[in-house]
């Protein structure tokens, strides 16, 4: 446990704690290993990382599966919860749809990271 945790490096608030292995910032709500850097995965700076539902990190070409039920527009059922997803591409889309996909009986479309997981 660390005795005086770091200040937070988004907003510079002092009142930090530590929760598991990562430091907390109880105004901005940013989580980070004060033992190691800001990306988990060790990449270079710049680039992007995009995590699922569970924080796996994904890839261009993965496989996901949509871990809640997607209401769309214009269709009567919409996408159910465990519908398989291949070959996604990571974009930078809008409103934090950062997967750009096809999805059988839908056809191309966007989700949100959030919304799946690696499968």
């Amino acid at each position: 446990m660390i005795e005086n945790p770091p200040p937070c490096p988004k907003c510079s608030c002092q009142y930090t704690y530590e929760m598991n292995a990562l430091v907390v910032c109880p105004v901005c709500a940013h989580e980070w290993d004060p033992a190691g850097s800001d990306s988990d995965t060790g990449s270079a700076p710049g680039e992007r990382v995009v995590k699922d539902a569970v924080g796996n990190v994904l890839q261009d070409g993965d496989t996901v599966v949509v871990v809640k039920a997607l209401k769309v527009k214009g269709s009567p059922s919409g996408i159910k919860a465990g519908t398989k997803v291949r070959g996604i591409r990571l974009v930078d889309g809008v409103d934090g749809h950062d997967i750009d996909c096809r999805i059988d009986g839908f056809g191309a479309m966007q989700l949100k990271s959030s919304v799946v997981k690696k499968g």
